[in-house]
């Protein structure tokens, strides 16, 4: 184990040490190049900000108002049918949103049912087997100008399907 500790602590200066030293044979302007990366990357967060403030914005709506509890109560008879804990409905809709949003909701099922619980542990693995759907395919899609998504939407949320059905079984696995 310490060995892990060791190569993880070494592994940011050397890729950094590597990336000069590469530079230097390469005889690039290593200094400019960074600078000339950062502005490219500021213009990057600069085009994203609309998109970004947007989605937050529309969460905090959404959780403050309280339709995710609403949503939740309503689709709460059809889930457990399923055998889908109704509490984890608004976690699963943010999720594929917003990842701060996901995890303040997170942070409150931990809270209320405890990190070792059925729906403590469930959480924690639908946390790590999905992804914000919406917000990476606007980000990137927007970055790269692509305007035809084509089948990603529809990958996007079988992918996250699976990762939601394998939380649920692997937390009764853990727990049962």
């Amino acid at each position: 184990m310490q060995i892990l500790l060791y190569i993880s602590d070494m592994l940011v200066p050397f890729l950094i040490l590597y990336v000069v030293a590469h530079g230097l044979l390469a005889r690039r302007p290593i200094y400019d190049d960074f600078v000339k990366g950062a502005k490219d990357g500021f213009q990057t967060v600069i085009q994203i900000m609309p998109t970004l403030v947007g989605l937050m914005v529309a969460v905090g709506v959404l959780r403050a108002s309280g339709f995710l509890n609403f949503l939740a109560e309503t689709l709460g008879s059809v889930t457990e049918l399923v055998r889908f804990p109704s509490e984890l409905v608004p976690l699963t809709i943010v999720r594929m949103f917003s990842a701060s949003a996901a995890t303040g909701l997170a942070l409150d099922i931990f809270k209320e049912y405890g990190t070792d619980s059925y729906l403590g542990l469930a959480t924690s693995i639908l946390m790590g087997c999905t992804e914000t759907i919406f917000y990476t395919m606007s980000v990137y899609f927007m970055t790269a100008k692509v305007k035809k998504t084509r089948y990603t939407l529809a990958g996007a949320l079988l992918a996250t399907l699976v990762g939601v059905a394998a939380s649920i079984v692997l937390a009764g696995m853990m727990t049962g």
